[in-house]
C-alpha cells in the first residue's frame, strides 16, 4: 500500500505550485491503476462493480471521504461502473492532493 493513503490533503489556493511531470510520474507509480488524463492535468480511474447499489455504495463513501479531505473527485456514474477524475481546481492542475485521494480511494476499492 502506498504510504499516500496515509497523509492527509492540505488546504491550497490559486498561489499554490502544481506539480512538475517528473513528480506526476513518481507520484502515479505509487497509484498504478490511476492513469494520467489526456491534457496531463489530471488523473483517472474506472471501477467495475456487480450492480448499481454496490456502485453507489462505492460512490456515498468515496463523498464521505472527500468532505471530510476537503478534496472532491469528478464523479462519473454509468448504472455499475464509476469513474472518478481528480484534479486541483485551485491550480488549474495537479497537486499532491490529488494522489493522496487517490491512494485514500483504492483503500476504499473492492
Amino acid at each position: 500500500m502506498s504510504e499516500l493513503a496515509t497523509r492527509k490533503c492540505v488546504p491550497c489556493s490559486k498561489g499554490s505550485k502544481g506539480l512538475s511531470a517528473e513528480e506526476v510520474e513518481k507520484l502515479l507509480r505509487e497509484v498504478p491503476k490511476w492513469s494520467l488524463g489526456k491534457k496531463g492535468d489530471r488523473i483517472e480511474r474506472e471501477f467495475v462493480f456487480d450492480e448499481f447499489m454496490p456502485a453507489m455504495d462505492f460512490v456515498n463513501k468515496v463523498a464521505r471521504l472527500a468532505e471530510d479531505e476537503g478534496h472532491h473527485p469528478d464523479v462519473h456514474i454509468h448504472y455499475n461502473k464509476v469513474k472518478l477524475v481528480l484534479w486541483t481546481h485551485a491550480i488549474g492542475g495537479l497537486h499532491q492532493n490529488d494522489f493522496v485521494m487517490a491512494a485514500r480511494v483504492d483503500r476504499l476499492a473492492p
